[in-house]
């Protein structure tokens, strides 16, 4: 049996919203594993944060570039990292995350965009660990993302911005068929807009990751069971659930969050219509929202509330 430490409650707490005692039980029956615990915490109807429990805020910022490239587009989203919001703020530091964003347009990955040449001589890793230095901070470029068509639009939206290109979550929507590229970045931004606010895990069904199904699945079980469900009716109980589950995080199967009577994948196949282009379709998105699964936990000091539930072992 793992040992229940205060620091453990502690992480479980600040991951669910749950209180200390429900946390302490959770890990207790889950060996201490926390991301178990969450999924008890869930079956359980106690957890309402636990969906997002991997979302810990982090500061820095998110930038976002995009260039014509023939009758396509580039589109590239990087994030960069800082401890504090106020370096964030720093001119020096956005100049660094925007001209990052640029590089990112030319380098598929973020090892291969910490390697770029941002100046003669000097790296963009060269220069990260220069600001560093500079600004006292310790910073991280941690994510790098880059989609592309050969014809159509990389449509780009920032939530949250401080700067244009620069914010605290970053979208891109790439949309593959001919038409005016004006309108078709309309749209996309829109469906950018739309991708922001929702945070869709998948393009279409079938790109929907199998184990995050199955998880849903068994906590889904676990929650009819814990709620009396008859056993003969909880497999198509479940399975219910779990195609409202894929609606809910398919991007293509969502309601538009601005005309909730069609879909996503219904807006563009009528704007492909309107612009005499039947075979516009979304190629693909990237969302990147600043501190995603960073580990920053803030807030009250709950040491001594813990300490005298697990006996003092912090």
């Amino acid at each position: 049996m793992a040992e229940i430490t205060a620091a453990l409650v502690m992480e479980l707490r600040a991951k669910s919203g749950v209180g200390m005692m429900d946390c302490k039980k959770a890990l207790l029956e889950n060996d201490g594993d926390i991301s178990a615990s969450i999924d008890w915490l869930r079956a359980k109807g106690l957890s309402k944060a636990a969906k997002k429990a991997d979302r810990v805020a982090a500061e820095g910022l998110v930038a976002v570039a995009s260039r014509e490239d023939g009758k396509g587009e580039i589109g590239a989203a990087i994030e960069f990292n800082s401890e504090t919001d106020f370096v964030a703020r720093n001119e020096l530091f956005q100049n660094a995350a925007k001209a990052f964003a640029q590089l990112g347009l030319e380098h598929h990955t973020v090892e291969a965009l910490h390697g770029a040449e941002l100046e003669a001589g000097k790296s963009v890793q060269d220069e990260v660990t220069s600001m560093i230095a500079t600004i006292g901070e310790n910073m991280q470029l941690r994510r790098a993302a880059r989609l592309s068509v050969d014809e159509g639009v990389v449509a780009s939206y920032v939530h949250n911005a401080v700067a244009p290109g620069l914010g605290r979550i970053g979208v891109l929507v790439a949309l593959h068929g001919a038409g005016d590229k004006d309108k078709l970045r309309e749209l996309g931004r829109k469906i950018a807009m739309h991708v922001a606010a929702t945070a869709p895990l998948s393009l279409n069904t079938d790109d929907l990751d199998p184990a995050a199904i199955e998880k849903e699945r068994t906590v889904l079980t676990e929650k009819a069971k814990e709620e009396g469900k008859p056993e003969a009716m909880i497999a198509k109980i479940v399975e219910g659930q779990i195609n409202k589950f894929q609606k809910d995080v398919v991007l293509t199967k969502q309601p538009f969050v601005m005309n909730p009577d069609v879909t996503i994948e219904q807006l563009v196949t009528e704007a492909g219509k309107e612009l005499g282009a039947p075979g516009l379709h979304l190629a693909g998105f990237v969302r990147l929202a600043l501190g995603e699964g960073v580990e920053k936990v803030e807030g009250p000091d709950f040491a001594a509330e813990v300490a005298s539930m697990t006996g003092g072992n912090a």
